[in-house]
């Protein structure tokens, strides 16, 4: 039995919602999304050699992670019948070279839970990890740490 027969099957079963956007100029160009929401300068960061006047695509994707955790830990929370008052998810991502000549992408997610106890604390983390859509993608694909404090 390979890994893949026991792993999970997380493929939606029904698309509920269909986001679209469309790039322009790659790293160095704009972002757009077909609703109008997003209209976003994009350019490389310093670190990679840009001049950092814009957005990048780890900035997008931290954004649209901690968003998706954090609402994916307010729904086990409540179904458990917790208060999530003044909680917080905020998220790093992390962009470099991979073995195999191209490029990798790391997470770290901080969560904040403070006026729940810590072991309720962490078990709804674990719950949303299992929950989130943005967790399920990057499952075996990018390390993703997720420290509770």
């Amino acid at each position: 039995m390979t890994a893949e027969d026991t792993a999970v099957d997380t493929r939606p079963t029904k698309i509920m919602f269909v986001a679209e956007a469309t790039a322009h100029g790659g790293r160095d160009g704009f972002v757009s999304s077909q609703d109008g929401q997003i209209d976003l300068k994009v350019a490389m960061p310093p670190e990679l050699g840009g001049d950092g006047n814009g957005t990048n695509p780890e900035q997008l994707f931290a954004a649209g992670y901690s968003s998706c955790f954090h609402n994916a830990l307010i729904l086990v929370g409540n179904r458990e019948g917790y208060d999530l008052t003044g909680s917080t998810v905020a998220a790093k991502v992390g962009i470099g070279p991979n073995k195999h000549r191209g490029y990798g992408l790391a997470v770290a997610l901080s969560v904040s839970l403070p006026v729940l106890d810590p072991g309720i604390a962490a078990k709804l983390v674990d719950a949303a990890h299992e929950v989130c859509p943005y967790s399920n993608a990057t499952r075996g694909n990018i390390d993703v740490t997720i420290l509770l404090g």
